[in-house]
């Protein structure tokens, strides 16, 4: 019996591999048992067909990427309204709250800092701030959009009394600077465009200059305490 078996399969796999049959799937299990598909496969066939579809959503535009993408910022580019030094001074102040050290501050570290400013803010208040400039939708400021709070107050675009207002005015930075867009012509705003760039390279000369002569002043210390050495050898 098991030898006709055996020699019924032999013959069945010769004749598929020579293309005279073609494969035919049997459920074994299923007719042996009379039962249905196990439910782990049914889970696990139900799981892939959720993943291929969300797939497919993402490759058509119609879903959102649970992660957001990743952006390198460069804020003496992007924000051009600003000086180096204005912008050094809003990283400071972003990295002195980022109690996390995460390069985010959530709700509660812009909690701390609106009391730490003398401002605080209810619950919805901090959560309507952040909703205010949080592009990625994530309910936290990244430097970017901490960034974004002043770029809106130098353009009058908050409220005094807002949150980001009141943030912005009590910061002590002063960022009452008026770009290139608010130039009355074209040539007004090519002239004001130069200049912008000229203080840039200005701001660049004084900070390698400032640290040239911190190295020599180093130096020159170094050789002094050399020198003192010497003199009690």
């Amino acid at each position: 019996m098991a030898t006709d078996e055996l020699s019924s399969k032999l013959s069945r796999r010769l004749q598929i591999e020579e293309g005279t049959k073609d494969p035919v799937a049997v459920d074994v299990l299923g007719h042996q048992n009379g039962s249905e598909e196990k439910p782990s496969t049914a889970n696990a066939d139900s799981e892939l067909g959720a993943k291929l579809m969300r797939r497919g959503e993402l490759n058509e535009g119609l879903g959102e990427q649970s992660q957001p993408s990743m952006k390198v910022l460069n804020p003496y580019t992007e924000f051009k309204e600003f000086s180096r030094s204005q912008i050094k001074d809003m990283e400071k102040m972003f990295k002195t709250f980022d109690a996390g050290k995460d390069d985010y501050i959530d709700l509660m570290e812009l909690k701390l800092m609106m009391e730490k400013l003398g401002a605080p803010q209810t619950h919805v208040g901090l959560k309507n701030m952040i909703k205010e400039v949080d592009e990625d939708l994530d309910n936290k400021l990244s430097f970017r959009e901490f960034l974004l709070i002043f770029r809106k107050a130098a353009a009058g675009e908050l409220a005094e009394d807002s949150g980001l207002g009141v943030l912005a005015r009590l910061s002590e930075i002063d960022v009452s600077t008026e770009g290139v867009k608010g130039a009355k012509t074209f040539f007004e705003a090519k002239v004001q465009a130069i200049n912008e760039s000229n203080r840039f390279e200005a701001e660049i000369r004084h900070e390698q200059e400032a640290k040239k002569k911190q190295v020599e002043d180093q130096k020159q210390r170094r050789t002094a305490f050399k020198e003192l050495q010497s003199a009690f050898k």
